[in-house]
């Protein structure tokens, strides 16, 4: 019997998805667990493998947003017959016509935006879930939308246009044409259309910053060491001494390690480390878990695979999630010191920057010290301002005496 490949549920609070393309075209065979399409989500473009084995007796969706649990293909044996419902490809029906201009409804007719509402799917507008929910944190009317996709229904783009639309002004004149090749318009592609999103709703959190200067000079000569004995095996940065550092810290300071989300905490057992990585597509931050329990190297082996992945287009929706905490170093760069937007709903974050040759007093004289400053910027719903600064003073007494945390 035919087995209907559908959308699934890759993290938690998907509601749809975008096929980019097919991996298999009909008519070719398929093992189970075979990578069969590639599908964009909020977060990462990801190959989604098979469910059963058999035969593609049809793609029924080509390609566009897709909600979860819809049917996309038709898997079996060959030469078996797809009924017709499960065969029909999800092609777009041509947009309705415009209507024409209408006088304004009397006082006792429904306005333009009801009639737009009512006419559709019986009284209820056709719209993806993710639409829906964009619509909301954006404040959009669905009923003043006109949907692209199949049967007019509202996706995630046209509400993303419609938000980003200026309102309605009075008519202006004309002005000057603009001598072409000045402007150059980069359409957001998804990711960074979440990044975008996110980033707006961190910026509504009551975030308040603290930082402290590190002396590195034991950090240093760890890190040092560590190379040295690493041989051939992937050689610890001062990123994965800092992400065991924060580790051992969140252990000591549980009300750091924590999400904030529908007036509630949640303060988390294990430290689940974000690392803020730079992708040709975007920013991403996969988590490294259990890092309280990981030695440095292998810290390290760690960072290097989710690294690599981010910047090849590798991660899995699952890499993306579950963080408790983030770490985000421009050091690399000669940044000394930024602040780093809150990852929601994590209840703090670490900007790092360059480790730097700084004049210090030291025992009444001047001296040259290695510092790097830190950043921590917390979300005050879940955190007060003792306790965050509690938190980097522990991380600030590890990093320069590092057996304390090892």
């Amino acid at each position: 019997m035919a087995t209907e490949i559908k959308l699934p549920r890759l993290g938690q609070g998907m509601e749809s998805g975008t096929i980019v393309k097919w991996l298999k075209a009909e008519g070719d065979p398929v093992e189970k667990g075979e990578p069969l399409y590639e599908l964009d989500t909020d977060k990462v473009t990801q190959e989604v493998e098979a469910d059963a084995s058999g035969v593609l007796l049809k793609i029924a969706i080509a390609e566009g947003e897709v909600e979860v649990g819809k049917t996309i293909a038709v898997i079996g044996k060959e030469g078996e017959e797809v009924p017709a419902e499960e065969a029909a490809p999800a092609a777009e029906k041509p947009k309705p016509a415009p209507e024409p201009d209408r006088p304004a409804p009397k006082e006792d007719e429904p306005d333009m935006a009801s009639r737009v509402a009512e006419s559709r799917d019986g009284g209820r507008i056709k719209a993806s879930p993710l639409a829906r929910r964009i619509a909301r944190e954006r404040g959009v009317e669905l009923a003043q939308i006109q949907g692209t996709g199949p049967d007019g229904r509202i996706v995630a783009e046209d509400v993303e246009r419609a938000a980003a639309a200026p309102a309605p002004a009075a008519p202006k004149p004309a002005p000057a044409a603009v001598p072409a090749g000045e402007v150059e318009r980069v359409p957001l592609t998804s990711l960074r259309k979440t990044i975008a999103r996110r980033l707006t709703e961190a910026w509504a959190a009551p975030a308040f910053q603290i930082s402290m200067s590190a002396d590195m000079t034991r950090a240093l000569e760890i890190r040092a060491r560590l190379v040295e004995r690493a041989g051939d095996t992937t050689k610890p940065t001062i990123s994965d001494l800092l992400t065991k550092v924060c580790a051992a810290a969140l252990m000591q300071h549980r009300a750091v390690n924590a999400t904030f989300a529908d007036d509630v905490v949640e303060l988390h057992p294990s430290a689940d480390i974000g690392l803020a990585v730079a992708s040709e597509r975007g920013l991403v931050v996969p988590v490294i878990r259990g890092c309280e329990r990981l030695t440095i190297p292998e810290i390290a082996a760690a960072r290097a695979d989710v690294v690599a992945r981010a910047r090849s287009g590798k991660l899995q929706q699952a890499d993306l999630e579950g963080g408790t905490f983030t770490i985000s170093n421009l050091g690399m760069f000669g940044v000394e010191q930024f602040v780093a937007v809150l990852n929601p709903p994590q209840a703090a974050i670490l900007a790092v920057g360059a480790v730097e040759e700084r004049a210090v007093p030291v025992d009444g004289a001047v001296a040259i010290r290695p510092l790097m400053t830190m950043t921590l910027t917390c979300d005050h719903r879940a955190l007060d301002g003792a306790v965050a600064a509690d938190f980097l003073r522990t991380v600030k007494t590890f990093l320069e005496e590092p057996g304390l945390a090892l």
